[in-house]
């Protein structure tokens, strides 16, 4: 039987992939850990799925790494988290650069500390020209914090007259998202075992196909992603039409 990868029909990729990284804290525990050993061990499935998007040639990898209900956790692992995240970025930005990668975040940037600030503006900058695979981490995000953000300015250009009330629609709510730049996902996967989709890309998941597995965060691998995309390549996507329509 042919590698799972092999079986990948390159002709029916999606072009954005989002993932809920979930089950680091239940893995740990499992492993009688503290739930920052899973973070520190789901570090590796994120150089992993990150690889394994870049050599099939997916265009856009979001990863939902830290989201805003997220502060409310206790505040050694809230501490540990952005330790994790400081010491990531300074071992991983050169080699993403490498391979042409190019980093992009949204979230609420302000709500991390100082120094997550300056090491992911030192990321975001050292990658910028870049033109392979598009890696955008969701830190400090949710989809409601998104979507009032967006109200607000919409809101804020209606105010001044930059904007007639009779003129908001989808694009313009689209535009004013902090994912305006990038294509909405076709394929969503939580790992875990969790079947929600926890305040993550709540205006743009309006059409993915979702993927959920029971394989913990800190075990995804190239071999569990290339199983979502076959997954994926399986379903018909209608985008509310019946099959007939679609052929």
């Amino acid at each position: 039987m042919p590698e799972l990868k092999d079986q990948i029909d390159l002709s029916k990729l999606p072009t954005h992939i989002a993932v809920i990284m979930d089950g680091n804290g239940r893995w740990a525990q499992e492993q009688g850990e503290d739930r920052l050993y899973g973070h520190y061990h789901g570090v590796e499935s994120v150089r992993a799925v990150v690889e394994g998007c870049a050599e099939l040639g997916i265009g856009y990898l979001t990863l939902y790494a830290f989201s805003t209900e997220n502060w409310d956790r206790p505040q050694d692992e809230v501490s540990g988290l952005m330790e994790l995240l400081v010491s990531t970025i300074r071992k991983e930005a050169e080699g993403l650069n490498k391979n042409n990668i190019r980093l992009h975040i949204i979230g609420d940037k302000n709500m991390l500390p100082p120094t997550a600030q300056t090491e992911l503006q030192e990321a975001l900058d050292l990658m910028n020209d870049n033109t392979g695979l598009n890696l955008i981490m969701a830190l400090s995000y949710s989809g409601r914090w998104d979507l009032v953000n967006s109200v607000k300015k919409i809101a804020e250009k209606a105010k001044t007259g930059e904007l007639d009330v009779s003129g908001i629609s989808e694009e313009v709510l689209k535009a004013n998202l902090s994912t305006a730049n990038f294509p909405d996902p076709e394929l969503m996967i939580r790992t875990s075992g969790e079947f929600r989709i926890s305040n993550f890309l709540l205006y743009e998941l309006a059409y993915a196909e979702l993927y959920f597995t029971d394989v913990r965060w800190p075990d995804f691998r190239k071999e569990n992603l290339y199983e979502a995309i076959l997954g994926y390549q399986n379903r018909e996507r209608r985008f509310g039409k019946t099959s007939e329509q679609m052929q």
